[in-house]
């Protein structure tokens, strides 16, 4: 048995003593026993008494018991669950408070068995989460707990935790449930469960809390091909900041402006990302996944793109006549949108021909009333009761589609002058006769010649 004596008396507050146990490795439950006496004279505490476990030679960590008075000698259990090959030190301490007295520890005694106050936990598992997750340690221990003991969750160079649930099975085993909310990476590292009974402490093993960064790729998709309703990538996401491995890759792709996007799951290294609009603008990026409970990661860089024009749908429609003169011809026809035109860049023609001193002249005109809910054009410049061909031709930079062919007659007009020099007149006794040409532009049917 060890034993420490500290006179308290004379001395300045803040003064340690330190009494430490031989490293012990057990292959079994085992219980350390101790007595202790805390007192002075004056009933001011002479100082605390801390006792401390430190496993593997690694840092001390925070105190597993202590106390700061008591009128008798006292005995305490201390049920350690470090189990081979890790091997662990005991190390008593005593802090003096400045008030004269006595603290000591006598009969420490390493048991052979099982400690009869305080339950023994049970090995405790490494738990391992995404970052934001809740991280549940699970404490089993075997004996009783009553509603007087404490029970948490000490850290190493991290947070305590509170007791989030317990189940009570029986009077020889129970199940403390502990959780670290909203795991960051700075919450990692070494936890251990804790009990403090009346009759001493319980000491699981060190547990190591294992906080994952979701996935997210650093540069952006690239572009390997493009249609007019397809883009084709490589996902380039070899590179992650993050934690792997990688168990599945989804491609979110989005329309630049407005709100419709849209998530693939892909399981190769390109991807054909089909059913797009005609050039629309795209940002396209890629989520990665790793294991576990919000392992998606963020979106990584996106990539802007544009998808073609498409062939347009096809012609205009429902080609009619407005208004007819006899030098010019207004039509309409049925507005279209982007639907039918598939591109944003696009242009509308009127291709018109007729016959014109014996040759056909063909004729086109850009048309800007396209935009419009009522479209028209008026072809102007036209010769008088002739027949008109009228077409009109949609071009974007992907093809042309034409409407179907309108014919239409201008109007009459009134006839040019009957040419001056073929009068000619044949003159008889009661009688004058006169004939001449016709006029060179007849522009109708000529229905009546006056004298």
């Amino acid at each position: 048995g060890s034993f420490m004596l500290v006179n308290t008396s004379g001395r300045f507050a803040g003064q340690k003593a330190h009494l430490l146990l031989p490293h012990l490795k057990e292959n079994d439950t085992h219980c350390i026993d101790f007595h202790y006496y805390v007192s002075s004279k004056s009933g001011s505490s002479p100082g605390t008494l801390n006792v401390y476990v430190k496993v593997n030679d690694g840092p001390i960590g925070n105190p597993v018991w202590n106390t700061s008075i008591t009128a008798t000698w006292n005995r305490a259990e201390l049920a350690i669950s470090t189990f081979w090959p890790n091997f662990y030190q005991v190390v008593f301490e005593a802090v003096t408070s400045g008030h004269p007295g006595y603290v000591a520890i006598d009969e420490v005694k390493v048991l052979g068995h099982p400690c009869t106050k305080t339950p023994h936990f049970l090995r405790l598992q490494s738990v391992e989460v995404n970052a934001g997750q809740f991280a549940t340690f699970q404490c089993t221990a075997n004996g009783g707990t009553g509603s007087s003991d404490r029970l948490w969750l000490q850290g190493i160079y991290v947070r305590d935790a509170p007791l989030k649930d317990i189940k009570v099975f029986n009077f020889r085993r129970f199940v403390a449930l502990f959780s670290v909310v909203n795991a960051t990476k700075r919450d990692a590292g070494n936890y251990r469960c804790m009990i403090r009974t009346e009759g001493g402490v319980g000491v699981s093993n060190y547990a190591e809390l294992i906080v994952k960064e979701p996935p997210v790729p650093i540069a952006p998709p690239q572009l390997s091909s493009v249609g007019a309703t397809y883009l084709w990538i490589q996902l380039n996401a070899n590179s992650i900041n993050g934690d792997g491995p990688i168990i599945q890759r989804e491609v979110e792709y989005r329309t630049s402006s407005g709100s419709w996007y849209d998530i693939q799951p892909v399981d190769s290294t390109s991807y054909k990302i089909g059913h797009l609009d005609p050039d629309t603008e795209y940002e396209i990026s890629v989520l990665l996944t790793r294991p576990g409970e919000g392992g998606t990661g963020s979106p990584g860089p996106a990539l802007k793109t544009r998808t073609k024009c498409a062939d347009p749908m096809r012609g205009p429609r429902k080609l009619e006549v407005v208004e007819i003169k006899s030098r010019q011809i207004t039509i309409c026809w049925e507005p279209f949108g982007y639907n039918v035109t598939r591109c944003h860049r696009y242009n509308l023609t009127v291709h018109y021909r007729y016959q014109a001193g014996g040759q056909e002249q063909v004729r086109e005109e850009v048309s800007w009333d396209t935009e419009s809910s009522h479209p028209q054009h008026t072809i102007t410049n036209l010769s008088p009761y002739t027949n008109v061909s009228i077409k009109l031709v949609l071009m974007n930079p992907e093809g042309r589609k034409e409407s179907q062919e309108l014919v239409v007659q201008t109007d009459e007009d009134v006839p040019s002058a009957v040419p001056l020099e073929s009068i000619q007149g044949s003159t008889f006794e009661e009688k004058i006769f006169l004939q001449w040409r016709e006029p060179a532009q007849t522009y109708g049917v000529i229905t009546l010649y006056e004298v």
